[in-house]
């Protein structure tokens, strides 16, 4: 197996106000998440989160310590937490000897002290696709599967306004308990490609985007940046972009998609945002 890490350093507004498209894409966007028989990682300095992916083949991926964390950290979730949502083939995780079948669409919360954790798949013709992410944590709590019937499922938005959407709280405080990792799938609609309107920020949490189910030569266009000055992003199929706490988080496809949302802050307070109207967005 390969595992690869990137490092990202937090900027703030004003920074972003002058940066091009390559700045931009260089410090928001993860455009490579999953690469067979690899775990890939990147290290975003807002909230110490961490988003990345695990795609085994024919090999059975190991969860180890990252450069950054094996100077102080013995085992991966030594002091962190992690929640995985499957977006490929049918496949297992295996957390201190006990394994979890994770199929498509499905989630796992694994809690601070697991410390062997490995990925497989059950077929490498159709291979798993875990999607990680992970934030610092300061308790322990139990693993625990969720699956779409366990999550909290929320409809919103309209046909009428491009934006009727489900949304399947998987990691959330009334689900399981955590101790700062949310992590849900949102799914538009056929004819609807708005998400995450109207836009907010979050001034106590930050959040990773990942987009998937984007059909073939479509692509979704991203906003980010302070409402009154925003910026885009163009992305792909499978990538994922990360949003500072003071930067809204909006996109719409050129075809409808899913996504998951990830976050971690302080609060657990799905609500508390600060709304940002649509006719004020610039």
């Amino acid at each position: 197996m390969e595992l690869h890490f990137e490092s990202r350093y937090a900027v703030g507004p004003n920074e972003v106000k002058n940066m091009d498209t390559e700045a931009l894409r260089a410090n928001f966007l993860i455009e490579k998440v999953f690469v067979p028989n690899s775990i890939n990682w990147v290290y975003s300095h807002y909230d110490r989160y961490m988003a990345g992916g695990a795609m085994p083949i024919n090999e059975t991926l190991e969860l180890l310590p990252i450069e950054a964390l094996q100077k102080e950290a013995k085992y991966f979730l030594e002091r962190r937490e992690l929640g995985i949502i499957n977006i490929g083939g049918k496949g297992t995780v295996s957390v201190d000897g006990v394994a979890f079948e994770i199929d498509h669409k499905e989630a796992l919360y694994i809690g601070a002290g697991s410390q062997n954790v490995s990925f497989t798949s059950a077929d490498a013709a159709v291979p798993a696709k875990f999607y990680l992410n992970s934030a610092p944590a300061h308790k322990g709590f139990p693993t625990k599967k969720i699956t779409k019937k366990e999550a909290v499922i929320v409809e919103l938005g309209a046909l009428e306004t491009a934006n009727h959407r489900i949304i399947n709280k998987f990691i959330e405080r009334t689900v399981v308990d955590v101790c700062q990792l949310q992590m849900g799938m949102t799914e538009l609609k056929a004819g609807s490609v708005w998400n995450t309107m109207p836009p907010h920020t979050h001034d106590r949490r930050m959040e990773v985007y990942l987009y998937f189910d984007v059909p073939e030569k479509q692509s979704i266009c991203h906003f980010m940046g302070q409402p009154q000055e925003t910026r885009h992003i163009w992305m792909q199929n499978e990538q994922a972009v990360i949003s500072p706490n003071w930067s809204v988080h909006a996109g719409a496809g050129t075809s409808n998609y899913t996504f998951i949302w990830g976050m971690a802050g302080e609060n657990l307070d799905y609500s508390d945002m600060d709304v940002a109207a649509i006719t004020e967005l610039k």
